[in-house]
């Protein structure tokens, strides 16, 4: 039976390291500070930007919500992140994905400093990310790794398969794994004969938004798997590996819901952290 990567006790530990290093900017006179920006009433970007006020508050992080209408206009928007590029008190600015269709999503995200884009979304600092230089590095990957490192699970040498080709979550693992020099291969949609793939896994990272994609057969045995995924089917949160059958198989497996997703806060509070002390710099 696989190790359960409890995503509530890693997050603990790396809030409490948070939470020491927003003390010790404060005695210096500096608390770190976030925006976010909510565009609409959409129930599931809502939740999770509670869940960031809530960790912010846990840390001593100073935390400022602007919620903004569903039918705002691009400009109002880029107006609205100007702002807070000049607010001296705000250190990260997180712009809360999806936006409503009619906005384009990155050219806002472009308009965020680079100095206070807390996701590591903005083009400089993705491409930071691609030349394995100094930067913001996004949220969930980097709690991927965070969570591998503290299992105890081997990276250098690996073989690590990361199944979806995002620029939140599949680009960005892939680099990073490669960065602690893992062999890795990324697949998407058009990859022929995935299982072929996964099979050869020692670090599987599932990240495409298909329910249970990932099957017992498909997995190495004793390999580190790390679910991605949140669907919802019949009222019930699943991620994209088939949790109940591969645990079975796999070494480490990762929970949906309890397993990255509060990773992803917790290295959003290390991020609006790390840009404070950039600042000071």
């Amino acid at each position: 039976m696989a190790v359960i990567l409890d995503g509530r006790v890693y997050a603990d530990m790396a809030l409490d390291a948070v939470a020491e290093k927003v003390a010790a900017l404060k005695k210096r006179g500096i608390t770190p500070g976030l925006a976010v920006i909510l565009v609409g009433d959409d129930p599931a970007s809502q939740t999770y930007v509670r869940s960031k006020g809530k960790a912010c508050d846990r840390v001593g992080i100073y935390s400022r919500t602007m919620i903004m209408a569903g039918d705002t206009t691009q400009a109002e928007l880029e107006k609205q992140i100007a702002q807070l590029n000049r607010d001296e008190k705000i250190h990260g600015i997180l712009l809360q994905l999806p936006l409503p269709p009619h906005l384009d999503e990155q050219h806002a995200l472009s308009c965020i400093s680079p100095e206070k884009d807390v996701d590591g979304f903005h083009a400089l600092n993705a491409g930071r990310l691609m030349l394995s230089l100094e930067g913001v590095q996004p949220c969930t990957p980097k709690g991927i790794l965070f969570m591998l490192k503290q299992a105890g699970v081997p990276i250098e040498g690996a073989h690590a398969v990361v199944v979806g080709r995002s620029n939140i979550v599949g680009k960005p693992a892939a680099m990073l794994l490669l960065r602690e020099n893992a062999t890795v291969t990324l697949c998407h949609s058009k990859t022929p004969d995935l299982k072929a793939q996964t099979l050869q896994a020692d670090i599987l990272v599932a990240a495409v938004g298909k329910p249970r994609l990932i099957t017992a057969d498909m997995v190495k045995p004793g390999a580190a798997v790390i679910d991605v995924g949140i669907n919802r089917v019949n009222g019930r949160l699943v991620g994209d590996v088939d949790f109940e059958n591969v645990s079975g198989v796999a070494g480490y497996i990762s929970p949906v819901p309890g397993g990255v997703g509060l990773m992803t806060v917790a290295m959003l509070m290390d991020n609006v952290v790390s840009l404070a002390e950039t600042s000071l710099a």
